[in-house]
């Protein structure tokens, strides 16, 4: 079941420009990158990735993804929610929504991705174009229940393709951190 939001909860996007004070070079490199999270995420598990499915369907946005997408406060849309696994363990969860009216007829079938990866998607679809990064402290209670926890980095852009827009976040959760200060090259 996807998460209940209050309005209360919201966060403050902010884009690099924006933001103060700027976190660890490190933690910067991975909020801002503008590459593929999906291929780094396998580079960095030694191709030990996967993606688990944990909602996917029709609800009512939140606020801040409504204004993000040019809709009308509480629009249904497609919310797909998944974690990005490095050898079996959550790294990342990830929330992509995309407006009803925009994926109607627009041949992008978000509803049958399954365990694929629709940043793999969207990146080797070049008509996408990628707007800015925006990041924030990623409010707990929008969280899975077993990750909620305070002050975890998260990113969001929106991919525009058309009169499409789908607009993905990724939260880092701390096992990614773990298995990235690990990792010899640490990158």
């Amino acid at each position: 079941m996807p998460h209940s939001i209050a309005p209360t909860d919201a966060c403050q996007w902010l884009t690099q420009s924006l933001l103060s004070p700027l976190p660890a070079p490190l933690t910067l490199n991975w909020l801002f990158d503008e590459g593929s999270l999906t291929r780094r995420l396998t580079w960095l598990s030694n191709d030990g990735f996967s993606v688990t499915p944990l909602f996917e369907g029709w609800q009512p946005l939140r606020e801040d993804e409504c204004a993000a997408l040019g809709l009308a406060p509480a629009s249904i849309g497609w919310v797909r929610e998944v974690y990005l696994r490095g050898h079996g363990q959550p790294w990342v969860f990830a929330r992509s929504v995309a407006a009803r009216s925009a994926l109607q007829g627009d041949g992008l079938h978000m509803d049958e991705l399954g365990s694929r990866s629709l940043g793999e998607l969207l990146f080797c679809d070049h008509a996408f174009t990628r707007q800015a990064i925006e990041v924030c402290h990623y409010p707990r209670q929008w969280l899975p229940t077993a990750d909620q926890a305070d002050g975890l980095w998260g990113r969001r852009s929106r991919f525009d393709r058309g009169p499409l827009s789908v607009l993905v976040a990724e939260i880092f959760l701390p096992s990614f951190w773990h298995a990235l200060h690990d990792h010899p090259e640490n990158c």
